[in-house]
């Protein structure tokens, strides 16, 4: 697949033009294509407009509302618990993440969990909206089976994504990673290219590891990251999502046939109203500096969470946000349907 190159702002503009035919107000319509658009200027190809077309045939088949916004359940100082309404994933987290970010700024610490909610594409956006905002935020979600649990052989349990953002005045700390050795989206771009996963990534019908990404989106059967732990710990944030916000546990969302009506929680602290402030960067640059200064392996670097994100993001909107020319056919043709 060859790329383009497109500016952010045609990139948005595209994403935007074809959800105002799919009953997006112009002011959603902006909002959710933005929230795609970066996924791909930072570099998450995985979660940005390769998931698009998936996300207009969620539309399609009524599983995404794109008119509906959450709905308070339950308000209880600095937690809160809403329902989704099965309406825009990302919308609906980025609302979450804006209303966690509020009450951290009057509490000094919030929980705002989502029920009845759908797929927020990248997760990352939301860590990098809670620092962008001078907050340190928490947030991870369930997902629809697509592992075994360790020692299983049938999917059971979600890759359930978790994001954790620091802020940082020579640039934020960000972990956004699923708890599957590749995220579902990579393999989906490997396979669509023909290629392996650099390591082993899943399991084949046989109980064999594997690296084939065809073999593993077929069976549902992603390598959980840390092998038995990374089993545990799928668990407990799936247990987590779902108990805080009264929704769906992953094996719920399993009996659905879609991933859709998912569990999702979102956490902030304010490091003002903490008095945090003190410490927060000679910390965080302390850390940072000893890491750099790690001997390494030839040819090998160590980076923090995120590092890459804002040079990434930088050289995108100079030179233009690599878009793979069959995605842009797709999105052209989806205009003139």
């Amino acid at each position: 697949m060859n790329d383009l190159k497109i500016t952010f702002d045609e990139l948005k503009n595209m994403l935007q033009n074809v959800l105002l035919r799919y009953g997006f107000t112009e002011e959603r319509a902006e909002h959710c294509a933005a929230l795609f658009a970066k996924a791909d200027l930072d570099g998450v190809r995985s979660h940005g407009v390769n998931r698009f077309f998936l996300f207009l045939e969620f539309i399609q088949k009524g599983l995404v509302n794109p008119d509906k916004d959450p709905v308070a359940l339950n308000q209880l100082g600095m937690f809160e618990r809403w329902d989704g309404q099965q309406g825009v994933g990302n919308l609906n987290a980025y609302f979450a993440m804006g209303r966690a970010i509020e009450l951290s700024k009057e509490f000094g610490i919030s929980c705002v969990t989502l029920q009845n909610t759908n797929h927020w594409m990248r997760g990352g956006n939301f860590g990098w909206q809670a620092v962008e905002d001078g907050c340190i935020g928490i947030c991870f979600t369930n997902t629809n089976p697509n592992m075994p649990a360790w020692g299983g052989s049938e999917p059971k349990i979600g890759n359930n994504p978790l994001v954790i953002a620091i802020p940082r005045a020579k640039g934020p700390v960000v972990l956004d990673l699923a708890f599957s050795q590749f995220a579902y989206g990579k393999l989906s771009i490997a396979k669509a290219k023909g290629e392996q996963m650099p390591y082993e990534a899943g399991f084949d019908s046989a109980g064999n590891l594997t690296k084939d990404p065809q073999e593993i989106l077929e069976n549902h059967l992603g390598l959980p990251i840390g092998l038995w732990k990374g089993s545990g710990l799928s668990i407990v944030l799936d247990l987590l999502a779902a108990v805080l916000s009264g929704g769906n546990t992953t094996h719920e969302i399993g009996k659905l046939g879609y991933e859709t009506a998912i569990s999702q929680v979102f956490m902030c602290f304010d490091p003002v109203k903490l008095q945090l402030t003190d410490w927060i960067e000679s910390k965080s640059d302390a850390l940072i500096e000893d890491l750099k200064n790690s001997d390494t392996f030839e040819g090998q670097e160590v980076r923090f969470p995120g590092e890459s994100t804002l040079k990434t993001r930088n050289r995108n909107l100079e030179h233009g946000v690599p878009i793979s020319e069959e995605v842009w056919a797709k999105l052209k043709n989806e205009l003139k349907k």
